[in-house]
């Protein structure tokens, strides 16, 4: 049994440098989370997804890819997908030409990243559209849990026709706050009953369908003082016991402002990897850290190492077992191929 590799990382560039080698070799080293920066076009991308996997080919290979204004490739034919919002809207005039719509969405989505060698997007995002937040907006399919359920449920079977997985995102919801927890800690005031009965509302309904979550940065006071991803209450008690889910738990970015303070306290990235993986999580990212010298990506790697040897976290085999579910277990179809699936024609038709 391989040792847990809990860490996804990033690279700086286009391709592969010494550093960005070395780290990929450390065995904590679980998956890199690729950015626009990381994209030139489709050759250089297959290329750089290559160069990963031969180093170790049990790395996941991850990307924001949902639509709209989350999705970091967007050129040399790649599908410019929607934002979930136009499938909602879709849903309000035609229920079933929506359903399809978002199946469509997620094998398209899916298989064009798998036809440059990506493993895997964190989509789709779960939470609610109450119009205030400017993080979430046009990115949540809409107001309704149930909606929201529907075609999110349908995007999912799109994206398992791909071979792809899938991360319900951002539980248990982070659309009711106004503040971004890229730069804030965003305070829901809303108790544990209404919370379940609406936002966290689609993770129990989705619950045989979800193969991973990613929690918020988000605090809900009236439920624990913990931001949600560092709540054992919230991941062990509520996602996994009582909403009944066994997937995968992605940590949101390390390096948000909503994941450095911590009970009041200011956290390293260490601490907070630490305090996530202890509450809950399987996995843990920090993003956009490898820029320059990487030395913030370097402190944690050798960090959560030491840590690991004092005994501060445990390397656990139900999690690597369930990091290792997330990687696609069938071959992917070449570009070329892929452009005349009749499947993968199909779809395109359907995409509002």
């Amino acid at each position: 049994m391989t040792q847990h590799a809990p860490l996804i990382i990033d690279i700086a560039g286009l391709s592969l440098g010494k550093a960005d080698r070395r780290r990929l070799k450390h065995p904590l080293t679980g998956g890199i989370i690729l950015f626009a920066r990381n994209w030139k076009d489709r050759q250089q991308l297959e290329k750089l997804c290559a160069e990963i996997k031969d180093i170790r080919d049990d790395i996941l290979i991850c990307v924001d890819h949902e639509g709209g204004r989350v999705q970091r490739f967007r050129t040399d034919g790649l599908t410019h997908l929607p934002p979930m919002r136009a499938l909602g809207e879709q849903w309000m005039q035609d229920q079933l030409a929506a359903t399809n719509a978002a199946t469509a969405c997620g094998y398209v989505l899916g298989a064009e990243l798998r036809a440059c060698g990506v493993d895997f997007s964190f989509t789709p995002v779960l939470d609610l559209d109450y119009g205030e937040s400017g993080v979430i907006g046009d990115r949540a399919f809409g107001r309704d849990p149930r909606v929201v359920s529907l075609l999110a449920k349908s995007l999912m079977h799109g994206l398992l026709q791909s071979g792809m997985g899938n991360c319900g995102k951002h539980f248990p919801g982070h659309g009711f706050v106004k503040a971004d927890s890229h730069i804030d800690i965003p305070v829901d005031t809303r108790t544990l009953k209404a919370i379940l009965k609406d936002d966290a509302a689609p993770y129990e309904w989705l619950n045989t369908t979800l193969s991973s979550v990613m929690p918020a940065h988000v605090i809900y006071p009236k439920v624990d003082a913990l931001p949600a991803g560092f709540s054992s209450k919230w991941l062990n008690f509520i996602l996994r016991s009582q909403l009944g889910f066994g997937g995968a738990i992605f940590s949101d970015d390390l390096s948000m402002a909503g994941a450095r303070l911590i009970g009041g306290v200011e956290v390293s990235y260490t601490q907070a990897a630490i305090a996530a993986l202890n509450a809950g999580c399987d996995m843990v990212l920090l993003c956009n850290q490898s820029v320059g010298e990487g030395k913030p990506v370097d402190e944690l790697l050798d960090g959560m190492a030491e840590a690991l040897l004092k005994g501060q976290w445990e390397a656990l085999e139900a999690s690597e077992l369930r990091r290792l579910a997330l990687l696609p277990q069938t071959p992917a179809l070449e570009w070329d191929e892929l452009m005349v699936h009749p499947a993968y024609m199909h779809a395109l038709g359907l995409i509002p």
